[in-house]
């Protein structure tokens, strides 16, 4: 994990108490496979947001390039190897014709336009140190590129201690 926090604190209007807000942000790293890989990032994230020292506030999340995603599900088997992958490829079939992969004579039009449909970024409340999350829920990194590739998913906290 690399980062850091904002050289000076941001001051907010109307807010007491003596604690003035703080923006730090941090990155995550995970190897993928492609291909639809989904990995679960729920423990680093939030031990990334209890080392910030924030208590409560909101972290925004994004993954960095343009054929991956993130989004917050169940990380069940069923679900994470099968049932995701079964519905977007109905939505955006591996073989079916993207005018980018003619443009730029690549393999890849499914997997800009599955990560589109996704999203790159996650905005999440900061409650108690952690972002609140449900028994079965987990942020998750979702790759749909056809190669395996190295993500950074870049981090920023904002709120008081």
């Amino acid at each position: 994990m690399e980062g850091g926090e904002s050289k000076e604190p941001l001051e907010l209007a109307g807010v007491t108490g003596g604690s003035p807000v703080r923006s730090v942000s941090f990155t995550l790293t995970r190897g993928t496979q492609g291909n639809d890989h989904i990995l679960d990032l729920t423990r680093e994230l939030q031990a990334g947001i209890q080392e910030t020292g924030i208590r409560t506030g909101q972290a925004v999340a994004m993954v960095v390039g343009s054929t991956a995603a993130l989004t917050a599900t169940e990380f069940e088997p069923g679900l994470v190897e099968e049932d995701l992958a079964a519905t977007l490829e109905r939505i955006a079939p591996r073989d079916g014709r993207y005018l980018h992969e003619e443009t730029w004579n690549d393999d890849n039009g499914h997997s800009h336009v599955r990560a589109s449909l996704v999203g790159p970024s996650l905005a999440l409340p900061v409650v108690e140190g952690r972002v609140p999350l449900g028994t079965w829920q987990q942020i998750v990194l979702m790759d749909f590129d056809t190669r395996p590739r190295t993500r950074e998913i870049v981090v920023n906290v904002m709120g008081v201690g």
